[in-house]
């Protein structure tokens, strides 16, 4: 049996994305900035896939911004902002959750001498609302807050930190969010997402700028994407997107649905044969993410031993899986080094059964039993 569970990382594409891209790289070749027929053909197709994000978001056409990836899209937002605004101020409010993409973009912006407070979090990785609260003052130019934690899938008020924001500009990563919870009236104005972990392409993600933001260009030249961001348009890689978000939007409940079902089995499972363990997401979390920390084991040690089964997990946030130590969001929830050593991250997608699930309980259990009395850990 195969069975992937490291949909955090990044999602198979779904059959019908690979279809309309292989068509769109050889009919819709016109570049959208040529006036003749083969660019207006490929110009409207940018224009609709542009439309269909916007709705998902709930968002004006306008208000959508293509980019190579949620990367892209978290360096555009806190740096542009941070820029235009320089002189209202020089504090920007973070977590210390937040996905790489955002933490060393605001090291990057602490060196060029703004103020950056990072915002804690309990056990669960639930934000620190109260410090939250007494961080935002006059100065405060951005907070930026990610939807939905990559590591543990704790759900992030931001609803709730929209409405304190004051005159800060808020921005939400909301990579891991996109397609797993609804994202529209989050009153947020300025949201990342990514194509990868909806089942579209790799190389594609959108900004969400709420009109009225100003926002300098990150990329100049052609003037593309409203001069926001210059450079031909990646049409195969936009109607992937498209044809992902047509698929896991409107079918949102029930994906939703069938990853909450696979979790909670595999979670009970787990609880069940294995003792000494420690779940690190929340009970109210994503439905498509599972942390926990299997106590007397090495994480690392446990990922290959499923790979050998055909099983694919994670220890962690791909995009920080290539530097050395502890991740740092599991140690800002105050875990002890032998729980972070020992996490596993599932992460799941609706394509995931009952079934699959079965077969990792059973894997799962003979690993940690075998390294367990090996005493693997030292």
């Amino acid at each position: 049996m195969f069975v992937y569970l490291d949909n955090s990382a990044t999602t198979r594409q779904y059959d019908q994305v690979t279809l309309e891209m292989k068509q769109a790289m050889e009919d819709l070749y016109g570049n959208p900035s040529s006036l003749h027929s083969l660019g207006l053909a490929s110009e409207k197709r940018v224009r609709a896939a542009r439309q269909h994000l916007a709705e998902s978001l709930g968002a004006r056409e306008d208000e959508i911004i293509f980019t190579s990836c949620g990367t892209e899209s978290d360096n555009t937002a806190l740096y542009g902002i941070a820029h235009a605004k320089r002189r209202e101020g020089k504090k920007i409010i973070t977590s210390k959750v937040e996905h790489p993409a955002v933490l060393e973009a605001c090291k990057v912006l602490e060196k060029e001498g703004y103020n950056i407070e990072y915002i804690g979090v309990d056990d669960k990785c639930r934000l620190d609302m109260n410090q939250l609260k007494a961080a935002i003052d006059d100065e405060t130019i951005l907070i930026s807050i990610m939807a939905v934690n990559n590591e543990t899938g704790t759900i992030m008020p931001i609803q709730e930190i929209a409405k304190m924001k004051g005159k800060a500009v808020f921005h939400t990563d909301a990579v891991q969010a996109y397609g797993k919870i609804d994202l529209k009236h989050t009153g947020a104005d300025l949201i990342s997402v990514s194509a990868h972990k909806i089942h579209g392409p790799k190389g594609m993600g959108a900004l969400y700028v709420k009109k009225g933001i100003n926002l300098p260009a990150y990329l100049v030249g052609g003037g593309q994407e409203r001069h926001m961001r210059s450079g031909t348009e990646n049409v195969p890689g936009i109607v992937g997107f498209d044809a992902a978000c047509q698929i896991a939007i409107p079918n949102l409940n029930e994906r939703v649905a069938k990853m909450a079902e696979v979790r909670d089995y595999l979670k009970r499972g787990i609880e069940d044969q294995i003792k000494d363990i420690k779940v690190n997401s929340p009970d109210d979390g994503a439905a498509s993410v599972l942390n926990i920390s299997f106590m007397g084991t090495r994480g690392e040690v446990l990922l290959h031993t499923l790979e050998q089964d055909n099983i694919f997990v994670s220890t962690g946030s791909a995009c920080s899986s290539n530097k050395k130590g502890r991740s740092h969001v599991l140690a800002a929830m105050g875990l002890k080094d032998k729980e972070i050593e020992g996490a596993i991250r599932f992460s799941f997608s609706e394509a995931n059964t009952i079934e699959e699930m079965d077969y990792v309980l059973d894997k799962v259990n003979a690993a940690v039993t075998r390294f367990r009395r090996l005493g693997s850990f030292r």
